[in-house]
């Protein structure tokens, strides 16, 4: 849930606007006007009620829905502290993925850019060695996910968190959620007790108050938005379909919906890597995204789609929390997420930051049930989306063809036994195949 990236640049009379907003909240000039420079226009709800308590350097709970610019909430203090008293291994701040903590330290280091801030970003899926050289170069601050900064904290020689000021738990419900109990345990024993410590989390689960206990000390609590809500400007929509004729109701909402920049969630990663290969067979510009993919395959895919070369993004659940994709306009959910609370997460990707978007949930006879709970869990009401059953099945005979192919090139790619990898040749190797077994 990085902050939201305006995106757009400000002009003058709004740049002062927005650097006199983030003052008032007592963040220092240069780092209002890195904020400004950023495209923010005005402090989100969670940095307005966070910041001010984290000046004032006490531990914070934030609860907040995702595009709530948690990252800033967090970061804007830290490097404020960082300022007044510069040190090496200043802060941590511990993600539940990979990609997340890339995105985290890019946006510190852009806000902190002035300033000369130094940041490592310690997670699985890249060299060890390499990130032990970065340790080696003192960085002011280090985000991870926590597996691997316990694997450098037992095995990089001459690191040590001794000297921490700041900790930062971000996604902590998904950090419990994946199993990192044991890894943050071990952390919390390798750092002081004597710092400042803040946790994000989208929900407040009896694990979250655990942690909350083990490590905070008395903290501010601060909210945003209700326990589950969705934002106001999302248009949320559903289709009753057929299960055999899914993948053609899916080809018509994105014939529908052409021109908009959408993510499609599935519930397994071989569904993405299916779904992601239909939809090139039929013309669309789909990459996928999910566990099984390479970090530097999964990194290729978000930045494809990122920088607009394709249109949309394939992923399971794993992608769904905390990945920074400025302005998707749609959502659509191939499968009817098993948990509910995974809806809230996944249709956040669309209707961040003020702006309108749209969500769209693909509900056969086998996902009333948990439709229904979805609808209760929001409060929402959805609207049908208008798919004459005549004009979707137009698109039969082609879908066939294409789902025909799909299972082919998965065939083909899993050759041997799925030792056989692909070199990324014909197809662009962006599919992120390689990773798919």
């Amino acid at each position: 849930m990085v902050a939201p990236t305006g995106g757009d640049k400000l002009s003058e009379a709004e740049k002062k606007d927005a650097i006199a907003a983030f003052e008032k909240l007592g963040v220092c000039t240069p780092l209002a006007e890195a904020a400004a420079a950023l495209g923010w226009k005005k402090p989100s709800n969670i940095q307005e009620q966070a910041v001010p308590h984290l000046i004032a350097g006490k531990d914070v709970i934030g609860l907040a829905q995702t595009g709530s610019g948690k990252t800033g909430a967090f970061s804007l203090p830290i490097l404020q502290a960082l300022m007044d008293k510069p040190q090496e291994l200043f802060a941590l701040v511990l993600s539940p993925t990979r990609e997340l903590a890339i995105q985290i330290a890019e946006q510190i280091e852009a806000l902190g850019s002035g300033i000369g801030v130094r940041c490592a970003v310690l997670v699985g899926g890249i060299d060890m060695m390499a990130q032990a050289i970065a340790i080696a170069k003192r960085p002011h601050i280090i985000v991870g996910t926590p597996g691997r900064v316990v694997d450098h904290l037992s095995n990089t020689k001459g690191f040590s968190l001794k000297s921490l000021k700041h900790l930062v738990l971000d996604e902590a419900d998904k950090l419990l959620d994946m199993d990192f109990e044991q890894e943050i345990d071990a952390i919390l024993k390798a750092i002081p007790r004597e710092r400042r410590t803040q946790l994000f989390s989208a929900t407040m689960t009896s694990k979250v108050q655990k942690l909350q206990r083990a490590c905070l000390v008395s903290p501010v609590k601060v909210e945003v938005a209700a326990k589950y809500s969705t934002v106001d400007t999302l248009r949320q929509q559903y289709l009753f379909v057929p299960a055999k004729h899914k993948d053609c109701y899916l080809a018509h909402v994105l014939n529908e919906l052409s021109g908009s920049t959408s993510m499609i969630f599935t519930r397994t990663c071989d569904s993405t890597r299916k779904i992601a290969l239909l939809l090139r067979n039929l013309g669309f510009g789909a990459v996928p995204i999910h566990g099984q993919m390479s970090q530097p395959k999964r990194l290729g895919a978000l930045n494809k789609f990122k920088a607009g070369e394709r249109s949309i993004l394939v992923a399971t659940d794993v992608a769904s929390r905390g990945l920074d994709i400025p302005s998707v306009d749609v959502v659509v959910n191939y499968d009817v997420p098993a948990n509910s609370k995974d809806y809230i997460h996944r249709v956040g990707r669309t209707a961040r930051a003020g702006r309108s978007g749209r969500a769209v949930t693909l509900v056969t006879q086998y996902d009333v049930e948990q439709f229904q709970k979805i609808e209760h869990l929001t409060g929402i009401k959805m609207e049908a989306f208008d798919a004459p059953r005549d004009e979707v099945l137009l698109l039969l005979e082609r879908v066939s063809e294409g789902q025909r192919l799909a299972t082919m090139q998965m065939k083909e790619t899993d050759g041997g036994g799925g030792k056989r990898k692909r070199a990324g040749g014909a197809t662009g190797g962006d599919d992120g195949e390689e990773g798919g077994r």
